[in-house]
């Protein structure tokens, strides 16, 4: 820390420089967490660097991804528990990766905050190195801004950004896809973190127990099953691409299934999904209930169940789902493709 780094009048603003550096100090060891191949540099330098190693690729394309966590912020504050959102934050952007098939590499985030409390910056770190550890990516920089009179005091923003890469060859090919393939889900975690304005206005969460027992959870509180961490897929898939040729991956996030199963499948062919084979969250049914929310509206803004959708020639099928079950998954199929002008069909 430079001791001699400290200004009175910035303070008098409402901006304590050397809380930003006791931040930084206590985010070190999580940080250190994700590292794979040694530390690089040291957190607090103008730069994150990475050695990029691509013996294995004859022509590396780089995949990168950017989101935030969003309204989901709201339940950590209110919950005033911050080590999950920082998963969230990492899954958002490395599962966007994993749909070309590449393998994140390396992530930085950004913190904005109305009052930079040491220990909340590190909570949230912790969860953003843990999201880093399970998508195997290492966590080498980031940005703690304090803006006072922005935002309240006990309030921040979460955004991140992640960097992959994947051999041009090995791209995903949707042009691939054929008639009579098959589409494997594999379940989420919960909501993640996408629409969450709806479901905090259905619960009007301000003026709520969070903390008590649900029955239609299985027990468990609205508060914490709200807050589980976005599911990451990063490893189980890597492990698929190497067992079959995988023609499709589409993480469903806001927009649900409608808007996000397209994005993976070519112009003449359409999703069929059987929505009885769908295994819906409790959690989706009681926001349907409590909302008066259509069955439309709930596949049009909510993953219902479904994190990541998986489209693999029949022939693969069972290889498939097997990779997946081996990697600690829980993969089963919903549907298939057919011809079709309308991208997704749910009956």
């Amino acid at each position: 820390m430079n001791n001699k780094s400290k200004s009175d009048s910035y303070a008098a603003a409402g901006v304590d420089i050397t809380a930003g550096y006791r931040a930084v100090e206590l985010m070190k060891e999580h940080i250190a967490r994700t590292m794979i191949r040694g530390k690089s540099a040291d957190i607090g330098g103008f730069g994150g660097l990475f050695e990029l190693d691509v013996k294995d690729m004859p022509n590396p394309v780089l995949v990168s991804g950017t989101d935030g966590v969003g309204t989901k912020l709201k339940m950590a504050f209110l919950m005033d528990r911050h080590d999950t959102v920082g998963i969230d934050c990492v899954a958002m952007c490395v599962n966007d990766i994993i749909c070309c098939g590449a393998k994140p590499l390396f992530f930085l985030d950004y913190i904005a905050c109305g009052k930079n409390y040491p220990e909340k910056i590190a909570q949230i770190v912790s969860g953003i190195a843990e999201g880093c550890v399970q998508s195997g990516c290492e966590l080498i920089g980031g940005e703690t801004a304090e803006m006072p009179g922005f935002y309240g005091e006990d309030e921040y923003d979460l955004a991140g950004f992640s960097v992959g890469a994947v051999d041009k060859a090995k791209v995903l090919d949707k042009t691939k896809m054929r008639e009579g393939d098959v589409i494997i889900a594999l379940p989420s975690s919960g909501v993640h973190s996408n629409g969450f304005s709806l479901v905090r206005k259905v619960f009007d969460v301000e003026n709520t127990d969070l903390t008590a027992p649900v029955e239609a959870l299985g027990g468990a509180s609205l508060g914490d099953t709200l807050l589980t961490p976005t599911r990451i897929y990063v490893k189980p898939m890597l492990q698929l691409f190497k067992e079959v040729e995988v023609k499709g991956v589409s993480h469903i996030t806001g927009g649900g299934f409608y808007e996000n199963i397209p994005r993976s499948i070519p112009d003449g062919l359409g999703a069929k999904i059987d929505k009885a084979s769908v295994k819906i969250l409790p959690i989706f049914d009681l926001i349907a209930k409590e909302g008066g929310i259509s069955e439309h509206d709930m596949f049009n803004t909510f993953n219902m169940g479904v994190g990541m959708t998986v489209i693999v020639s029949a022939e693969d099928r069972e290889k498939a789902i097997k990779t997946l079950k081996d990697a600690g998954e829980d993969p089963y199929v919903i549907g298939e493709i057919v011809k079709s002008d309308e991208k997704v069909i749910i009956c």
